[in-house]
Parts: C-alpha cells; structure tokens; sequence
C-alpha cells in the first residue's frame, strides 16, 4: 500500500495551467488559493519524480506525463524506466502496470487510508478546501506568486504511514509535490508544464 500511495501523491503534481492575475499581498492566502486552483479545468505536464528509500544508496527516478481534468480526473501515465498507468476518474482508481502484469481497480471509499491520500491531490487540484480539511490540518506559506501547501493528516491510519505532504506552486499551478513518510523514506516530483 506504500507504493501505490506513493505513486498516488505524484499524481497530483499534474496541476499546470494558465495563470490567472495574482490578487495584491494584503488579500491573498488560502481561500484565494482555492479559488485560483478551483479555476483550472484541464492541465496537463510532464514529471520527474525521485524517490528516496532507507534500503537503497540512491533514489529511484522515473518520468513520464500527468493530466488533471476538473474536478475528479487525474491521470499518471509512467514512461520510464517502466510503463504504468493511474488513472482516478471519481471515486474508482485503477492502477495497469503491464511489467508486473498487474491490472486493478480500487473504489476509494472501501481503503480510507488511500481514499485519504488521493485526496491530498484531488482537493488541492480542485480547490476543495472542505475535503481537504477532513482529511488533513492545512497549512500555507509565501504568496500567489510562491506558494507552500502543507498537508499533515488528522487520521491515526493515514499518520502511521505519511507524517505530512507538501504541494508547491506559482498561482494556479503545482510545480511540485513531497512526501514524508512516517518511517523515513520520502518522494519528490517536479512537474513541467506541457507546451505541446
């Protein structure tokens, strides 16, 4: 359950899109945030993600392309070094990852604690403040122009496995995403917008 959390956190980084006009100082914080990220209904980038594990010398890295589409859709489509495919579409996750021959789907309500981690991504991505809030103790740093979202779990079930996530960005886009997990170890992703 680690790694597809893992792999679920990096989801989230498909958040690119246009900018809109950064409200003044004074009046920005996190429900302008929401407002500004609740505006972009399709994005679309490119990632490079690093994980780093207590078991290994140096991170694991892949790459690939990350699509949201409001207010549910995401996917994750790994390129290399192997191929494998996320795709959130509402409730339902499936994860294809034709290497290992594996291909499920998971309906997130039936595991609370991935439910809780894909929506570390699909609340920000949405700009769903009341969910995220079930889910997670927010926090904000900088301004419109640079932002800092941290997310540190209100769940026992969630803690035991995430100590807390961060979702960086400039206005309406997410320019990356960490994970800390409880035991250690974390992930990183930086995410490009696509120009194509």
């Amino acid at each position: 359950m680690r790694s597809l959390f893992l792999l679920l956190c990096l989801v989230s980084a498909a958040v690119h899109a246009e900018t809109v006009p950064s409200a003044p100082p004074d009046d920005w914080g996190l429900p302008q945030l929401m407002r500004a990220l609740a505006q972009v209904q399709t994005s679309q980038g490119k990632f490079v993600e690093r994980k780093f594990l207590s078991v290994l010398n140096k991170p694991l890295e892949s790459s690939g392309t990350l699509s949201f589409r409001a207010p549910d859709h995401l996917e994750k489509h790994t390129l290399a070094p192997l191929t494998e495919n996320l795709v959130l579409d509402g409730g339902v996750l499936t994860i294809d990852n034709p290497a290992r021959n594996i291909r499920r789907t998971l309906v997130l309500q039936e595991y609370p604690a991935v439910w809780a981690f894909v929506e570390s991504i699909r609340s920000t991505l949405a700009g769903d403040l009341p969910t995220l809030q079930r889910f997670y103790a927010v926090s904000l740093e900088g301004d419109a122009a640079k932002w800092r979202l941290q997310l540190s779990p209100i769940e026992q079930r969630t803690r035991e496995m995430v100590r807390e996530i961060v979702i960086a960005g400039r206005d309406n886009r997410v320019t990356s995403i960490e994970m800390r997990e409880s035991n250690g170890d974390r992930s990183s992703m930086r995410v490009t917008e696509d120009t194509q």
